[in-house]
């Protein structure tokens, strides 16, 4: 029998009326009433109006969907849920209906507190609305209970789970679905309409349904309920459009429960859940109901010990033991000859390295530099710079990186941010670099040359104290000014102690330097070899192409370290003869990792293993990693995976509690990777990083980055919580650039997103309103320019769009889904091409911009474009 014509208490029904028939008492049955009646009713009962006020009342200012586990589609057909049957715990069904019985409720009133609570946990939400199936029959009329038909009907349930008490909570249950045995009758459309949620939105995505029941609930592993001698029924699945639906049989002493669900929810994992709850919401009651409805507990203990401990890293003694230092003067000893840096034409090994090290750390303590002192680094990739790192660390002190690329500017407040004692450049950068009262060191300098070939040497490696500073390195802050993390030498050890093993570099290759010493993945490149015995093939001129270079001409490297937006470039630079063999290990971080660019570089070269690492600037450029091998399944997202040695990673809520499986949280980060913090702002600092609940005397990072954690253990990255995005590899706060882009005296008001009109591209918008009117045609050059001297190139926005006012929300913020799609046009009196080869060419740059047509004279970075797209 269709569900459309019947529901759970006309089986019921059906089977009684057989029952009789069968036994012979036909006649005994009472006279047949029709279903006719059943719809008079409903339609004279309450009127529209007064249905229409009372959701308006319950639902006006719900303004979004109630999503577990981000589920929002109810337009499926329901063949892509798992479902799940469970009995609740005999003893504690019996507790649910004493306390029911003492407080005047139904055990149906604590089952939908117990979901609500539940719904709260997996949707992130402290106000959260669900479906509840209603009987259809308490206002149909006398005899309903035994009409066959279609008599339920859904209706939302709303119930608010912060900072309100367990008692409090379950009356307003109570009375909430007593108002809505009144309105049982009301189209759920009507109750939709009624309330702020956007049209085309739904207004929940789960459904619960608390029904009673003389039999156990049936199924296809039920075959014989029907308790008639000969009749056996045969059961269809039923299906809902709903991706989540809880559905609790009470049966009269105990209480079955069934559970339908969607990817990523795990009808089990729900189930359990149910469970954790209705025993904590009934202990609360059966003490007085005073506790919070927010601190009844979500994951049972055996969950809780999972996600908190046994997915996470292990603890190992022997992993960063050592500082990099140390590890590096050991190498010294055990391969003095062998090749430890090469650059071009140079080609210096691990004792000349060394030396050069050891001179120029002489040097820098002839200088006043000693422990805890800051020296900025500003040069080029090649053997002095490398040599800088391991002097500034055999004199005690800790390295500042800045690339020579960044506007004076930058350079200017990053120097004096962190007092940097003085900074090793080159005479050619030197000229570039802002003058302020910073003190520059040239190392080509004929007068520096001498003094540091005649200068004492500093040939030991100070102790190892893991607190001690290794590096500050800055990256951007949503106030408009970069903010420089304090990482330890603790910390360092750790990463590449763990990588040297992880990543297999005992078996030598090396590693190409391709990337600024400001960008963190070039610790990886940097040190991880160094330690292990291979060498740094650096590059001097960077980006893409050179590494692409690098692998076609050196073959069989250890690891590459690249960020996602590479592999793509890397497929059109590398012929396939050319990208076999270039490295075992391809190590891709700095943002999300699509899944297509994975299997395309592993198509290519199949012997190789794809890395994705995962880890904030705070936590020491890695501390979460998934490996991919050819062959092996992987979705569109690559998983970030799990926590590396001595690291803890937590997925948790507003409260600081850990989620379900399946549920989007913060990532916190815990362990020894963990940095002191942000240089002279022990504000930010207190806010980020903070008292970890789970171990003793521990501090732990709040990332901003939201995560889920898979049925496997594995984590899978979603977003950030913040507006802080990824921008080609590079963190970027655009409340920073849009602060820098309202400073230009002809900006009114600035506001800058990261948008992604094309999938995979993308780019920072700026929106600005103009200090007077008219002058608006110019501006958006004027600004980019004017952005373009005060920040890295991957911090200026492709477009600049102007408009006469910001849009607002009601509560008067920027509404940035009303910020129009900025529409990116060639020049007005641009050249067109004037032969074969200027149309080809112009035909490729659109292509690539994604324009109809451009210019021979037009500009590819004024049109959006930039490095990865060049």
């Amino acid at each position: 029998i269709h569900h459309l014509v019947q529901d759970h208490t006309t089986m019921e029904v059906l089977l009684g009326e057989l029952r009789e028939l069968m036994a012979g008492r036909g006649g005994l049955l009472p006279e047949p009433l029709p279903f006719r009646s059943f719809v008079a009713q409903a339609r004279l009962g309450v009127s529209r109006e007064e249905h229409e006020r009372y959701f308006a009342g319950l639902l006006g200012d719900v303004v979004e969907t109630t999503a577990p586990f981000g589920l929002v589609e109810v337009h499926g057909d329901g063949s892509g849920t798992e479902q799940v049957k469970r009995e609740i715990d005999g003893e504690l069904a019996g507790r649910v209906r004493v306390v029911a019985r003492g407080l005047g409720v139904s055990p149906a009133t604590v089952f939908h507190l117990a979901w609500a609570r539940v719904l709260a946990a997996v949707s992130g939400r402290d106000d959260v609305v669900f479906g509840t199936v209603l009987f259809g029959r308490m206002n149909a009329g006398a005899g309903s209970d035994r009409v066959p038909g279609l008599f339920i009907n859904t209706l939302p349930v709303r119930v608010g789970t912060g900072g309100v008490g367990v008692g409090e909570a379950l009356e307003g249950v109570r009375r909430q679905l007593a108002e809505l045995l009144v309105h049982e009758h009301a189209p759920l459309a009507l109750a939709q309409q009624a309330s702020g949620v956007p049209g085309g939105s739904p207004l929940f995505s789960s459904v619960f349904n608390y029904r009673y029941s003389r039999m156990p609930d049936g199924g296809p592993d039920q075959p014989h309920g029907s308790g008639l001698d000969g009749v056996e029924l045969v059961y269809l699945r039923d299906r809902s459009n709903y991706p989540l639906n809880v559905s609790v049989n009470d049966l009269g002493t105990g209480f079955a429960l069934t559970v339908h669900a969607a990817v990523p929810a795990d009808a089990g994992v729900v189930c359990g859940l149910v469970e954790t709850v209705l025993g904590g919401l009934v202990g609360a009651l059966e003490e007085g109901g005073g506790g919070w409805l927010s601190g009844v507990d979500v994951l049972g203990a055996a969950e809780r010990e999972r996600v908190l401990v046994g997915w996470n890293g292990v603890v190992s003694a022997e992993v960063g033991e050592r500082s990099v230092p140390e590890l590096f003067a050991a190498q010294v000893v055990r391969t003095p000859d062998a090749a430890a840096v090469i650059c071009g034409d140079a080609r210096v090994s691990f004792a000349e390295l060394d030396a050069r090290a050891s001179r120029l750390a002489g040097f820098l303590r002839a200088q006043g530099v000693g422990a805890e002192s800051l020296v900025g680094l500003c040069l080029p990739r090649g053997v002095d710079l490398v040599a800088s790192v391991l002097a500034v660390w055999k004199a005690g002190a800790a390295y500042v990186p800045l690339d020579p690329e960044y506007p004076a500017e930058r350079l200017a407040f990053m120097l004096a941010d962190s007092r940097a004692v003085l900074t090793l450049t080159t005479e050619e950068i030197l000229e570039d670099l802002p003058a302020d009262r910073n003190r520059y060191v040239a190392l080509d300098d004929p007068l520096v040359v001498g003094a540091l070939a005649g200068g004492l040497s500093v040939d030991s490696v100070p102790p190892f104290v893991p607190g001690q500073l290794a590096y500050v390195m800055y990256t951007s802050g949503s106030t408009g000014r970069p903010k420089g993390v304090a990482v330890t030498h603790g910390g360092l050890a750790n990463y590449v102690g763990w990588a040297v093993g992880a990543y297999g570099m005992a078996g030598g290759g090396g590693a190409p330097l391709h990337s600024s010493l400001a960008f963190d993945l070039t610790v990886t490149s940097l040190l991880v070899p160094l330690v292990s015995g291979s060498a740094v093939v650096a590059s001097a001129a960077g980006g893409a192409e050179a590494l692409a270079e690098l692998l076609g001409v050196n073959r069989g490297f250890g690891l590459v370290k690249a960020v996602p937006g590479h592999l793509p470039l890397l497929a059109e630079l590398l012929t396939p003869e050319r990208a076999a063999g270039s490295s075992r290990r391809l190590v891709v971080g700095g943002e999300a990792l699509a899944g297509a660019d994975v299997r395309g570089w592993l198509g290519r070269v199949p012997d190789s293993v794809v890395v994705n690492e995962y880890g904030p600037t705070e936590t020491v450029v890695g501390c979460c990693v998934f490996e991919v091998r050819a062959g092996q399944e992987v979705g569109e997202v690559v998983p970030i995976g799990r926590p590396i040695a001595n690291t803890r990673m937590y997925v948790l809520d507003a409260g600081l509690e850990p989620v379900p499986v399946g549920v989007v949280g913060e990532i916190y980060v815990a362990g020894t990777q963990v940095a002191r913090g942000y240089r002279g702002r022990p504000g930010l600092t207190a806010e980020r990083f903070v008292a970890c609940p789970f171990e003793p005397a521990a501090r732990m990072y709040r990332t901003g980055d939201l995560a889920r954690w898979g049925a496997d253990g594995q984590l899978v990255y979603v977003g950030r919580a913040d507006e802080q995005v990824k921008i080609r590899g590079y963190r970027v706060e655009p409340g920073e650039v849009g602060a820098v882009a309202a400073s230009h005296p002809g900006v009114a008001q600035a506001v800058v997103v990261a948008r992604e009109d094309v999938p995979g591209d993308r780019r920072l918008v700026a929106y600005v309103v103009p200090a007077e009117a008219g002058t608006g045609s110019e501006l958006p050059s004027v600004v980019r320019e004017f952005v373009r001297a005060r920040m890295p190139e991957f911090m200026v926005p492709s477009v600049v769009v102007v408009l006469e006012a910001l849009p607002l929300t009601v509560n008067g913020k920027v509404d940035h889904r009303a910020l129009p799609v900025p529409e990116v046009v060639a020049g007005a009196s641009r050249r067109a091409p004037a032969d074969a080869r200027e149309e080809v060419l112009c035909a490729a740059f659109a292509e690539v911009l994604g324009l109809p047509d451009v210019g021979v004279d037009d500009d590819f970075f004024t049109l959006g474009g930039h490095s990865l797209l060049a």
